[in-house]
């Protein structure tokens, strides 16, 4: 279809998103700056809308051209696997699996051990884009923590690998917690959680004493407890296959759960749902 973006139209909008400049995005694909500038107009007029704001200072991209933009990242990516993956079919099986960034150094290691026959090819987004390629049919499964706090499109079905909970990791040199009613009193106290529920754990910490920062992800807020000797609150799986000698895990001072869920089209990878089990046990989840 006529209407449809092309390669180039979209290849067009990332370069102008990354340089700032519809010039400097026309030197770079080799093309004439009017060209580029016909190109961006007839996308605009395509999509009802304005893409970029564009002055003597270059082109900044508003909402919708940040998310054509972005759009345009995933479509050009996948364009961009089509041979190796049909080569990797050709060869044997191969799963596109999704999971969010705090957990994708503990998981993916854990996958490409335990399903050696298997190639993974790995992606790190936020879940509810996850689940999309699920629905578009461009990935196979995505582990993600809020498939129960959200409406999964149709086509996607999930499952739960299992329950996770927050504890206390204490690093050699930390003081565990003390007693009664704010037992981490004026205690630094860094936290991370992988479902949507970080502020409430905020105001759990503040509520019994201590002084939380929130860490970026579970190995950052390993690291900076680990750097500091300072106690952290963070998922049992954070440290599921890297406990290290001197350190150890204590209960947290209030119960928190997170739940850890695959979603999959309907029909599901055979060899990864078989071995959801095995990596239950592997990640400490109930």
């Amino acid at each position: 279809m006529a209407s449809l973006p092309s390669v180039e139209d979209l290849r067009l909008v990332q370069a102008v998103a990354r340089t700032g400049a519809v010039g400097t995005a026309a030197r770079e694909l080799r093309i004439s700056q009017p060209s580029a500038s016909q190109r961006l107009s007839r996308l605009e007029r395509l999509c009802g809308t304005k893409l970029f704001e564009r002055d003597t200072r270059g082109a900044r991209p508003t909402p919708a051209g940040a998310e054509l933009s972005r759009r345009a990242d995933h479509i050009l990516g996948h364009l961009e696997e089509v041979y190796a993956a049909t080569r990797a079919a050709a060869a044997g099986q191969r799963l596109v699996i999704g999971t969010f960034n705090s957990i994708a150094p503990i998981l993916f290691p854990i996958l490409d051990a335990d399903l050696p026959d298997v190639e993974i090819q790995q992606q790190v987004d936020h879940g509810h884009f996850l689940v999309e390629r699920v629905a578009e049919g461009t990935m196979d499964a995505a582990f993600i923590a809020i498939a129960e706090q959200m409406s999964l499109p149709h086509g996607t079905v999930s499952r739960r690998v299992g329950h996770d909970e927050l504890v206390l990791f204490v690093p050699p040199g930390a003081r565990p917690p003390g007693r009664g009613r704010q037992p981490l009193k004026d205690r630094p106290m860094v936290f991370s959680t992988y479902d949507r529920g970080s502020e409430d754990v905020h105001d759990r910490l503040a509520a019994l004493g201590a002084l939380p920062r929130r860490g970026v992800t579970l190995s950052t807020t390993v690291a900076m407890a680990r750097r500091r000797a300072h106690l952290a609150l963070v998922p049992r799986t954070a440290l599921a296959t890297e406990l290290r000698p001197g350190e150890h895990l204590m209960p947290a001072p209030f119960r928190y759960r997170l739940t850890l869920s695959v979603v999959t089209p309907p029909t599901p990878p055979k060899p990864l749902i078989a071995h959801l089990p095995q990596l239950r046990a592997t990640l400490n989840l109930s």
